[in-house]
């Protein structure tokens, strides 16, 4: 009986080491799969051409999460126009701010598929970089009346009723999707657009200093008016719409 106990326990013993050794080779080995995930995007984020093995252009994605540090800027369809805002970051009192638009830009009328084109070029061909930049476009012709396009680093664009990137853009998407209405005037845009700023921008109060406003709309004559918003404009606006206080009369 004692040498079969002496011989059940060195086979016992045989076996919790044999068991050990499989526990400590399944350990490395997940720990092995676990660095090869980790370190996936650092082997594919080198070139914009590779994908990874889910599907991914991480220089692309790098570019889409670049925008966020970006000032917000919303656009919304109405009826009778469409409204375009856009945050100005002022870094500093002392800076002396510009005067012309910083974001506006009219463009040719047949200039969106063609930039669209260009930015997705440089997310296909070695040696380039995505453009971390998305695209608001504002536009209207005789077939489809007014239309708003936006773009993402990627080059893809489409069609949309209301559309906000930049910082916050998830609560700023959320609020429209909310109060955003199919027969709203082009009024009515302005205000959602300046209450949706108001929400999300990471300042504490909104003045016409910090932000730019456009609208695009047909004149009486029927031809297409593109027009931005001056600081006296955009002051009367923000206070007709509650957005902020007027200023105080001196005595």
């Amino acid at each position: 009986l004692f040498i079969c106990l002496v011989q059940q326990s060195k086979f016992t013993s045989q076996e919790d080491s044999r068991h050990r050794l499989l526990v400590v080779r399944a350990r490395i080995k997940e720990e092995a799969i676990r660095d090869r995930k980790q370190s996936l995007p650092l082997r594919y984020d080198s070139r914009t051409t590779i994908f990874s093995p889910e599907g991914r252009l991480y220089q692309v994605e790098y570019a889409m999460e670049a925008i966020g540090n970006a000032g917000s800027a919303i656009g919304i369809l109405s009826k009778d126009g469409v409204v375009l805002i856009g945050e100005k970051k002022v870094t500093s009192k002392l800076l002396q701010t510009s005067t012309s638009s910083e974001k506006m830009y009219k463009i040719d009328d047949h200039l969106v598929q063609s930039l669209c084109d260009t930015k997705q070029g440089y997310t296909q061909f070695g040696g380039l970089r995505p453009f971390g930049v998305s695209f608001l476009f504002a536009g209207w012709d005789k077939n489809h009346g007014f239309q708003l396009y936006m773009s993402d680093p990627s080059g893809n664009y489409g069609g949309w009723k209301a559309a906000a990137v930049g910082a916050n853009n998830q609560a700023a998407q959320s609020i429209l999707k909310q109060d955003y209405k199919d027969d709203a005037t082009r009024e009515e845009a302005v205000e959602l657009a300046l209450k949706v700023l108001s929400k999300t921008m990471d300042s504490t109060s909104l003045t016409s200093e910090k932000l730019e406003l456009a609208e695009v709309f047909l004149t009486p004559s029927g031809s297409v008016k593109y027009h931005v918003h001056s600081s006296d404009s955009l002051t009367k606006l923000l206070v007709k719409h509650g957005v902020t206080q007027p200023a105080a009369e001196s005595s």
